[in-house]
């Protein structure tokens, strides 16, 4: 039987727990510009429409990228394949952001941007809003340009663990 919790104020582990039973796409954002070159892992980031193609990311205003990312004004949402796990965790922790940019290859479109070779698909953008809920801002991303990667497998985060999916999922 599943549990149910009827107290109307929701506990920051309890939504925690209940957010890590939704998977969701791994992804690497970067950005370079005047305030420099920066990058972090994220699973929160969605489509918002097709017409301007157009993402949202959330980024918490705490993060030691914050400031660079709010003053370049420009990313690349890069969505990993299976097999980049590491990667991720380069990405997602305390690592320094030079070593993080030497573990990869990368090129840039339209915004200069970071694109990962070899990620499933790119999407070099514009952040064209900003806005701010809670401890994070969300990001309104206007895509500028399209980057697709040769991997048919992608990686997911589910239950606090990566999981790969596509034609070669074990």
């Amino acid at each position: 039987m599943a549990e149910t919790l009827n107290d109307p104020t929701v506990e920051k582990q309890q939504f925690r727990d209940a957010m890590s039973r939704l998977g969701a796409a791994v992804n690497i954002i970067t950005t370079d510009g005047p305030a420099g070159r920066a990058g972090f892992t994220a699973s929160a980031v969605c489509s918002v429409t097709d017409s301007p193609p157009t993402l949202l990311v959330c980024l918490n205003r705490s993060a030691s990228v914050y400031e660079v990312f709010r003053e370049n004004m420009q990313l690349c949402v890069n969505t990993l394949a299976a097999g980049h796990e590491s990667l991720s965790g380069l990405f997602g922790g305390k690592t320094p952001m030079a070593e993080r940019f030497i573990a990869a290859d990368w090129t840039t479109q339209v915004t200069g941007s970071p694109i990962l070779s070899g990620a499933l698909a790119s999407f070099d953008c514009i952040v064209s809003q900003i806005v701010s809920v809670g401890t994070h801002d969300i990001l309104v991303c206007e895509t500028r340009a399209l980057v697709f990667g040769d991997s048919r497998s992608g990686l997911i985060y589910f239950d606090r663990r990566y999981h790969p999916v596509g034609e070669h999922s074990f």
